[in-house]
């Protein structure tokens, strides 16, 4: 056929035909092996527990599209006779693509590897999962800097020149992305510190919860009432943070008022009266009960215990039985407590009648 044995692009008809074939049919078996290759990964990774059953299934699902299409292409390419330019230009496509899947490998396998080590550490050792955490940001990072230089060097880009030049670049950019960068340092600076890590229960200003996530610019606080609370590294390290988590016991402080009318004996009954009732309860050290000031309608007595564990429903439960044994005891010996009240004085006087 006349039409075949035409030439289009320094190749016959026929033979565009066949490499198109060619790279179809290499397409379709390559997608075909995926497909089963992936079904297979998944079922052998539902019986076993290795992590290596895991990671392969990972990295099948991220094997994208342009992966076998390039190498589909490649194939059918190899059947035609290119111009020295098309080549060039080809070759370095098919480069970039296989760095760039290499470089969604390379990225599947530092999180897989560092978010398995994450999960058992944090059972362990929170502030060291914390900073494992960091270092997934920092392997990525070296990762795709390096991919990005081959793809770079591949265009024909001079690499050492590029780098040289960075440095100039480099302090425009930093200056543009100041509150960024801010946020990263803060970042940084906590995982290094460890003001705090996830897990722990922290306050800031008016704001309360437990971390959920730290980072590269902000913090994820997860609040009592159920909300999600994001801070900026930044602002969050300018700022006073209670950690709670930390606290190896709670000093607790608290006060009660009785009336004017309480019987000399019984006041004096009051601090070892308290005392008793704290020491009787776990997870308690009592410190002091004074009668501490004569109020405007009460007579004011101050306590001072500490609670052994930092759970603060363990406290509530604490301070609770405390009331309720203090309120009994008290309707036992008599005792009652204050409350605001006002008591009016009204004097009749006599005066002289009038004379009229």
């Amino acid at each position: 056929m006349e039409f075949l044995q035409s030439t289009y692009l320094g190749n016959s008809v026929q033979t565009w035909i066949i490499a198109l074939a060619v790279a179809l049919i290499v397409l379709i078996i390559l997608r075909l092996l995926q497909s089963i290759v992936a079904r297979k990964l998944r079922a052998r990774a539902e019986r076993t527990k290795i992590d290596l059953d895991d990671l392969a299934v990972d990295l099948v699902r991220k094997t994208r599209f342009f992966f076998p299409l390039i190498v589909a292409l490649y194939a059918g390419v190899q059947r035609l006779t290119l111009p020295p330019s098309g080549d060039n230009v080809f070759r370095v496509v098919v480069v970039i693509a296989l760095l760039l899947q290499a470089a969604l490998w390379g990225n599947t396998v530092i999180s897989f590897w560092i978010t398995r080590y994450m999960q058992k550490r944090m059972e362990e050792d929170a502030a060291a999962a914390t900073s494992i955490g960091a270092l997934r940001f920092v392997g990525q990072l070296l990762l795709w800097t390096v991919i990005l230089l081959l793809a770079l060097d591949n265009l024909g880009v001079d690499v050492t020149a590029l780098v040289t030049g960075l440095g100039i670049g480099g302090l425009a950019v930093a200056l543009a992305l100041q509150n960024v960068l801010s946020d990263l340092f803060a970042s940084l600076s906590i995982v290094l510190d460890k003001p705090f890590v996830i897990g722990d229960f922290i306050i800031v200003g008016d704001y309360l919860g437990s971390v959920e996530h730290i980072g590269l610019k902000s913090t994820r606080v997860r609040s009592l009432s159920g909300e999600q609370l994001v801070f900026s590294n930044a602002d969050l390290l300018g700022s006073r943070i209670r950690n709670y988590k930390r606290m190896a016991q709670r000093r607790i402080v608290f006060s009660f008022g009785i009336v004017y009318q309480t019987p000399l004996d019984k006041l004096a009954a009051i601090p070892g009266m308290v005392q008793e009732i704290i020491e009787s309860l776990e997870n308690t050290r009592f410190d002091r009960a004074h009668f501490k000031a004569y109020g405007d309608f009460s007579l004011d007595f101050e306590v001072v215990y500490f609670v052994l564990v930092p759970e603060y429903n363990t406290y509530m439960d604490i301070q609770q039985a405390i009331n309720l044994e203090l309120y009994r005891r008290f309707e036992q010996e008599g005792i009652e407590f204050a409350y605001p009240t006002q008591t009016l004085l009204v004097r009749k006087e006599e005066y002289p009648p009038v004379a009229s």
